[in-house]
């Protein structure tokens, strides 16, 4: 007995059509958050068929976060797409350099670098950010610093347009970033080669909307979408739209 069905010209039930895999996608958080303020989104991608890993984000430094996060991608046999929020915009453009499985990268309120820029240099580079004011530095053994966002001024800061009780919650849980990891230059800006995404709200008040509308237009980004009166923490106060944008990333072929 023959154990495959034998090609025949005319046949379509012996060459049946070839299904269309999903790619998988891969949440990297940013600083001041953690991998649960992906769950709306999740959520969302998982009834629509989607299978979402949110990575762990160690929030040390660029290089040492982005080869994290780039072990991940690698264990994944089929494609990918990266999504990165805010700190985790340059940790993905670093994690995806080297996988060609990485189809897509989409920066959820997040920094999209060029090779040699920070997250701290570009959010410089226009005015508009009040994160500076909020900060509660920590120091460390090593002699460096981690910086967390003051309790009392995370709702307006971070999340101005999540409830009150959620926000406070998201403050408790934050996870702090070590301040060398907002300042270390980053590498490859491969942005230049993967098709990139960006969604950001108008009224975000850690990375300023002029320079995420700057950093889309210099990509050249397949699809931008401003969300007006949104906050830094757009995952979670507007899951759907993010989840539409993910989607629009991972359905080009």
């Amino acid at each position: 007995m023959l154990s495959a069905a034998i090609a025949v010209p005319g046949n379509a039930m012996a060459q049946p059509a070839r299904q269309q895999v999903k790619p998988i996608i891969v949440l990297v958080h940013g600083a001041f958050a953690e991998s649960s303020s992906w769950n709306a989104v999740i959520a969302d991608l998982n009834k629509d068929g989607y299978t979402a890993i949110a990575a762990a984000n160690p929030l040390r430094s660029v290089s040492g976060d982005a080869a994290a996060v780039s072990a991940v991608v690698r264990s994944i046999s089929g494609p990918v797409v990266l999504v990165g929020h805010s700190y985790g915009g340059p940790v993905i453009t670093e994690a995806a350099s080297g996988n060609s499985n990485v189809k897509a990268l989409v920066y959820v309120a997040g920094f999209a670098p060029d090779t040699g820029e920070s997250s701290l240099s570009l959010s410089g580079k226009f005015p508009g950010s009040t994160l500076g004011n909020a900060l509660l530095p920590v120091a460390q053994p090593n002699g460096g610093q981690d910086l967390y966002i003051r309790s009392e001024k995370f709702h307006e800061q971070f999340a101005a347009d999540v409830p009150a009780a959620d926000a406070n919650l998201m403050a408790a849980t934050q996870r702090p970033v070590a301040k060398a990891a907002l300042a270390e230059p980053s590498g490859t800006a491969s942005w230049k080669a993967i098709p990139s995404y960006a969604i950001y709200g108008s009224a975000d008040r850690n990375i300023p909307p002029a320079v995420m509308k700057f950093m889309a237009e210099r990509a050249h980004a397949a699809k931008t979408v401003v969300i007006k009166g949104a906050s830094h923490a757009l995952m979670v106060s507007h899951p759907h739209e993010v989840t539409a944008l993910i989607e629009d990333a991972a359905s080009v072929r």
